[in-house]
């Protein structure tokens, strides 16, 4: 069943229905098989795309301008620098002047408050890329790649280990209450989710019948688990709370210790990347000469192992963006 979507905002998935979810994913695995196909489409033909970027991106900013184009559209990539947003105009001057020119805006950036503006008063949809808060369009895709790995949503346990109050956690928990899906966060008691959102989503489990957890035990959190994800322990914005966090984390590493302890042999592994899994890179450097640690948040057994489908995931942020457009636009 197709659902009218056209003109809303994409802010966050507590917006949204589980069956307006539903219409999305399987509206992603549809532009997912045309462009496996090699057949383009036309949704966005003749539109015009802001993507506006405090943070930088890989994923979020390839996956929106891809997608674009793919059916037709035309992004334009505003960085920091690129517009007066909140720094010689309002927030709220920048949306009505680019809801002007423009068919539909992305952004993403540090304050959740920021999306809100701009979706309040550009007059045109409005995605949200990644906030301090949420994280949405990177939802669609995890929940795109558990329906591909297991045919469903509803029952599945989704295990979140590492920092369980980031907008990773959070959006997660939000989509999983939502969904069906049952959602465990294991993390350390300093880093649990913050309690108003926890109990938001346990209302919303109600309805759905998931069941929502939150241990500092790492073993029979993990027990049983379909799927157990992580992201990077230390979040933009946050790089002054690195030894802390080391110090906080390492216990809720995701290796293979973890995995076994899920006791499931059609386990998989999730990551919305960037993965801090080895020292090829030059923060991943760094951390080893400072902190010695070769890996953080996820082990490079783990990583590249069989359970892992984290660039199936970043690829279908592509095909989740792009229904996410088509359907508001």
């Amino acid at each position: 069943m197709a659902y009218n979507l056209k003109g809303r905002n994409f802010l966050t998935l507590k917006d949204f229905s589980k069956e307006e979810i539903e219409y999305l994913l399987t509206l992603a695995e549809d532009l997912k098989s045309k462009k496996r196909a090699g057949i383009k489409g036309n949704n966005l033909e003749g539109k015009n795309i802001a993507l506006i970027f405090e943070k930088p991106s890989t994923r979020t900013r390839c996956a929106f301008v891809v997608a674009a184009r793919d059916e037709g559209g035309k992004p334009e990539y505003l960085g920091k620098n690129d517009i007066q947003l909140g720094k010689k105009e309002s927030v709220a001057d920048t949306a009505r002047v680019l809801g002007r020119f423009f068919d539909g805006i992305e952004f993403r950036g540090f304050e959740h408050q920021t999306v809100e503006i701009l979706g309040e008063y550009a007059g045109v949809p409005v995605w949200n890329g990644l906030t301090d808060l949420y994280h949405p369009t990177q939802i669609l895709a995890d929940f795109l790649t558990l329906k591909e790995n297991f045919d469903k949503l509803k029952g599945l346990k989704l295990v979140y280990a590492g920092d369980g109050r980031n907008n990773m956690a959070n959006s997660l928990m939000i989509g999983s209450a939502i969904m069906g899906v049952n959602f465990t966060v294991v993390a350390p008691k300093e880093l649990w989710p913050e309690q108003g959102l926890l109990q938001e989503c346990k209302e919303l489990a109600e309805k759905s019948g998931a069941e929502i957890n939150v241990t500092a035990e790492i073993e029979s959190g993990v027990k049983n688990a379909d799927a157990i994800y992580t992201d990077v322990w230390v979040s933009m914005g946050e790089e002054d709370k690195f030894e802390n966090r080391i110090e906080l984390l390492k216990p809720y590493q995701v290796n293979m210790e973890m995995i076994k302890y899920a006791e499931n042999p059609n386990l998989i592994f999730l990551h919305c990347l960037p993965a801090y899994h080895n020292t090829e890179t030059e923060n991943g450097k760094k951390i080893y000469e400072q902190y010695s640690l070769k890996e953080m948040e996820v082990t490079e057994e783990v990583f590249e192992s069989k359970y892992s489908k984290v660039f199936d995931q970043a690829e279908n942020r592509m095909h989740t963006i792009k229904a996410v457009m088509t359907a508001t636009i």
